[in-house]
């Protein structure tokens, strides 16, 4: 097992049991397995540490992993609970959900929840409201680019599928967002639900049995966990698709369009070095992500024999040769 695996798993009771006096607590919760969060749990304490915060002398974080399985997360957070932490730091709307539930009292930073005000998260942005707070990643003109994204790629697309899993609260409304657009493109939309490892193969068996000229990847906790094999299938059955995330072009995905996680979870440790420094959930209003990145995988766009328009190439921020 590598350092972070060990660190994840071994320690957290130990940490808390060993913490010195002056020590804060802090717990990160989770919803997709450890490898997945392995880049965002790293921004996360990189930014913990350049804020003034060093596991081990002034801050111990306990460490929980969903394994992609929202059905846990309750258990987690009461798990985490018992040891009476300072502040919880927690993931997706499911997670921000739970959260809620579960605490009126203690702090809590959320991040990628789609639209926290629909979730019934937090009252407002601009005034949460009890102790929840973090980073939104719902932008309707975010998910409305993806469809108008990949009709750039291919003009003539007139059915296009959308995979997501529907438990997730926020998912459901980007779906809104796109089903919206989608009719006034005049595209044919057909959602595809996966919300487990055997509903993905289910939602497989659909996209290859039915005639779909374009693929759509909402990110959430079950295709953020399955990305290898959502990709390949992709590619397996030459189906164009355009992802959230850029860890799905880096995979190679044809076509990745929206925020920087990594990024997103050094907000959260900024939010968090100012919850600890004083500052109240319901005074520190709710983030939008500014900065988006457009991902271009050329190679998988050579072996869909497809043709990039330069008007991508030039707006891409990165371009995988």
């Amino acid at each position: 097992m590598n350092a972070f695996g060990a660190l994840a798993v071994a320690t957290p009771l130990l940490m808390f049991a060993q913490k010195s006096a002056t020590a804060v607590r802090l717990a990160f919760i989770s919803a997709a397995t450890v490898e997945a969060s392995r880049d965002n749990v790293a921004s996360f304490r990189d930014e913990m540490r350049k804020l003034g915060w060093v596991e081990g002398r002034n801050v111990v974080i306990e460490y929980r992993f969903a394994g992609g399985d929202t059905s846990k997360l309750p258990v987690l957070i009461a798990e985490v609970l018992r040891h009476k932490p300072d502040l919880i730091v927690i993931t997706s709307t499911p997670g921000a959900q739970a959260a809620k539930a579960a605490t009126t009292s203690v702090p809590v930073v959320f991040s990628m929840v789609s639209d926290p005000i629909a979730s019934d998260v937090v009252a407002s942005l601009a005034r949460p409201g009890g102790n929840l707070t973090g980073w939104s990643n719902l932008l309707p003109e975010t998910s409305q680019k993806l469809l108008e994204l990949l009709k750039e790629v291919i003009p003539k697309a007139l059915r296009l599928a959308v995979l997501f899993d529907p438990s997730n609260q926020g998912k459901v409304v980007e779906v809104k967002v796109l089903q919206d657009v989608a009719r006034s493109a005049r595209v044919s939309l057909q959602l595809v639900e996966a919300r487990n490892a055997e509903g993905l193969k289910a939602a497989f068996a659909s996209l290859t049995t039915e005639r779909f000229d374009g693929l759509i990847v909402l990110q959430d906790n079950v295709t953020g966990e399955h990305r290898k094999e959502i990709v390949e299938f992709a590619a397996r059955i030459r189906l164009p698709a355009i992802y959230q995330v850029r860890e799905f072009a880096d995979a190679g995905g044809l076509l990745s369009y929206g925020m920087n996680m990594p990024e997103q979870f050094r907000r959260s440790a900024f939010y968090a070095d100012r919850i600890l420094r004083g500052a109240r959930p319901s005074d520190l209003p709710v983030e939008q992500p500014t900065k988006f990145e457009l991902v271009v995988n050329m190679k998988t766009a050579k072996a869909l024999g497809l043709s990039i328009p330069q008007s991508i190439l030039l707006r891409a921020d990165r371009v995988i040769e």
